[in-house]
């Protein structure tokens, strides 16, 4: 067995420089290549991290611009709607007090149209009377004839 340890010590003697060189590998590569290469990584995950926070924030801003303009536009469509509402009224009111308008000259000129066709009733009924009272003497006349005497007094009793 002592002739195993004394391979296996003679084995690790030679090795030795060997593990020395892998260690002084591992030492440069480590300061040249992975700790540069973990600095950039590092770097790019804030920068990524970084972004995704400052895309949140942007969205969130926007969200809330969002609201903002939605807000915004109810409140301008319900101040169009009262406004809407407000001419309509005014323009129904407007409509009514034509109408009345209308209506009471509408009146007016029925209660003048009334008034004359009155007046014109009466001015033909007294036409009226006055021929039927020419005609009832003319046909007196001819019926009873211009010379009799009962002719002359009855013309005097009509």
């Amino acid at each position: 067995m002592g002739a195993i340890f004394s391979q296996l010590g003679h084995l690790f003697i030679r090795t030795i420089p060997t593990v020395i060189l892998v260690f002084a590998l591992f030492v440069i590569l480590e300061r040249i290549f992975f700790r540069p290469l973990r600095a950039v990584l590092k770097h790019r995950e804030d920068s990524t991290v970084g972004a995704l926070a400052r895309a949140r924030e942007q969205a969130a801003a926007a969200e809330a611009k969002a609201k903002e303009y939605d807000a915004a536009i109810q409140a301008a469509r319900q101040e169009l709607y009262r406004q809407r509402e407000a001419d309509r009224r005014k323009n129904l009111g407007q409509r009514d007090e034509a109408l009345r308008r209308g209506r009471e000259q509408a009146e007016a000129l029925i209660h003048d149209g009334q008034a004359e066709l009155a007046r014109e009733v009466s001015r033909t009924k007294a036409e009226l009377e006055a021929a039927c009272q020419s005609l009832a003497e003319e046909i007196s006349q001819n019926l009873l004839g211009a010379d009799s005497p009962s002719g002359a007094g009855r013309r005097s009793q009509l």
